[in-house]
């Protein structure tokens, strides 16, 4: 009887195997190490470059052999400041996550009473299935390829970028590793920034709740905020933040920094206020919202103290949002980037507030308070490279950019928006990343997205950094704009998007969701 396996085969199969067994240690060896318990994350070379004093890392080297009680203290020392880092990081986050509160309260006072249960319902959750998507795979395809993260000391597991070559360059689309947050990214400097970005995803998944108000359908909007959890926010929030080909066009092709938004008025509100105004055309206006001849009919919040509480909420957690975007506690400029946050906000309210009470005999709280929005939305690209004076500009014109897309889109558009999420977000986020290309005066952002010196702006000498933010205005608007009419187009042909006339006039309390907000108020209905 002949053997199964000859003897040369068996020495071939041993060959094979010594082989593996040889290379895939050497692998793993040079593969990152999670950390779970945070027990190695941080040490003396976390302090390499944290200021202009710091040791260089041969110092640090030679330091070592010649005083290891010295070395032992440096490397407290970067223990530290990672630590102290990752805390900020997540402070920061958690302010973000409030401003969810502050969405739900803004939201629901400036619509009718008989919906606010089911706008209450959407804010809600729309955080948890957000994130949940996010958590599935919407992270690894934002940020699957950023690592590692200087200030947070880890996260170099997070090393798998997918990217197709054009024009002898590598431009990176979505990245591959951090799915269910499982595997090798089990680590804390990974979950530290999953955390900060999530809550930044989810800001972008409430803006349409606020455009598509009072007649959009449960069902659907829970497979939407899934989606833009798992999909839509995080591929271009990858081109810009995961290392994709948006950040690059400044290493590739010498535009600038390449796209540079440092804290989100293009990942997050441009993202946001282009899907708010493709649902809103889809779905269609509010019954009554505009006569046969086209004249749009006013259609009053219910409580505007509740909105406008709801907009002092979203200022206090923007400090979090642009401040925290530094992801570093130790990073002295996070004093001016807070200032420069406080005095957009307060620029854009001043601005909107005139310009209605000039043209219509008295000032409007409820544009005064979407006008602080529109400042903070401005300013949250650029708040880390402009002065002072650049932001309340920023913030000036902010609050004039507003009223006039309100109108706009009332009057000219016909959409239908019942809290001016589409002017706010989308129309001021554009305004913030186009005004970092023209104010930002070059004392920050060395090395940024891998270019010497810093970043500079039209108006100080730079006009390459100003196509570079246009050129990605312009990607999230084609890229946005398509796969949310995509989404939104396919849901409305197959499950539906709106609920029912009847059910509409009634209150989408009264069918929507299982608690009416009011039990004890008798709504009106209306004849229109």
């Amino acid at each position: 009887m002949k053997p199964i396996v000859s003897t040369y085969g068996i020495r071939v199969i041993a060959v094979l195997v010594l082989s593996l067994a040889l290379v895939f240690p050497s692998l793993a060896a040079d593969e990152p190490s999670p950390d779970p318990s945070g027990s190695s994350t941080g040490g003396i070379a976390d302090i390499v470059g944290a200021s202009a004093g710091a040791p260089t890392a041969d110092e640090i080297k030679a330091l070592a052999a010649t005083e290891p009680l010295a070395a032992k203290v440096g490397d407290a020392v970067g223990k530290n400041r990672v630590a102290i880092n990752t805390v900020w990081t997540l402070i920061c986050g958690f302010l973000v996550m409030f401003m969810q509160a502050g969405f739900a309260m803004a939201e629901t006072g400036f619509t009718r009473a008989k919906n606010a249960g089911h706008t209450m319902a959407m804010n809600f959750m729309v955080y948890g299935l957000g994130m949940l998507g996010f958590w599935v795979c919407g992270f690894a395809l934002q940020m699957g390829g950023a690592g590692p993260f200087a200030t947070l000391g880890g996260g170099g597991v997070l090393n798998g970028e997918f990217t197709i070559e054009l024009f002898g360059k590598e431009f990176g689309l979505f990245g591959t590793k951090g799915f269910f947050l499982s595997g090798g990214t089990y680590d804390v400097a990974v979950f530290t920034m999953f955390l900060f970005q999530m809550v930044f995803m989810d800001t972008t998944a409430t803006i349409p709740t606020g455009s598509m108000a009072e007649r959009w359908n449960f069902k659907s909007f829970v497979i939407y905020a899934l989606l833009v959890g798992a999909v839509i926010y995080p591929l271009y929030a990858n081109w810009v933040w995961g290392g994709g080909w948006l950040s690059k066009l400044g290493s590739n092709f010498g535009l600038g920094h390449g796209h540079v938004d440092f804290a989100g008025s293009s990942v997050v509100h441009l993202t946001g206020g282009v899907l708010a105004l493709v649902g809103a055309k889809i779905l269609g206006p509010r019954l009554g919202k505009f006569s046969k001849d086209g004249t749009p009919n006013a259609i009053p919040g219910h409580h505007i103290p509740m909105a406008v509480v709801g907009c002092f909420i979203l200022a206090f957690g923007w400090f979090g949002f642009n401040a925290g975007s530094s992801l570093a506690g130790t990073d002295l400029r996070i004093a001016v980037i807070a200032v420069n946050t406080m005095l957009a906000g307060a620029a854009g309210s001043f601005s909107s507030m005139l310009y209605m009470w000039l043209r219509y005999g008295k000032p409007d709280i409820s544009m005064a308070a979407n006008g602080l929005l529109a400042g903070l939305v401005a300013i949250t690209a650029p708040c880390a490279f402009v002065t002072a004076p650049a932001a309340v500009l920023i913030g000036l014109i902010a609050g004039l950019l507003l009223c006039g897309a309100v109108l706009f889109v009332e009057r000219t558009l016909k959409i239908d928006d019942p809290v001016g999420a589409i002017s706010v977000h989308g129309v001021n986020g554009a305004w913030g990343v186009f005004a970092l290309g023209l104010f930002a005066d070059g004392t920050y952002g060395d090395a940024l997205n891998g270019v010497e010196g810093s970043v500079t702006g039209l108006f100080y000498g730079d006009a390459s950094q100003l196509a570079a933010q246009c050129i990605g205005i312009l990607a999230n608007i084609i890229y946005v704009g398509l796969i949310g009419y995509a989404v939104f187009k396919l849901m409305d042909v197959t499950i539906g998007l709106r609920v029912d006339p009847e059910q509409e006039a009634e209150g989408l309390d009264q069918y929507e969701v299982a608690v009416i907000a009011y039990p004890d108020f008798n709504i009106r209905s209306s004849s229109r």
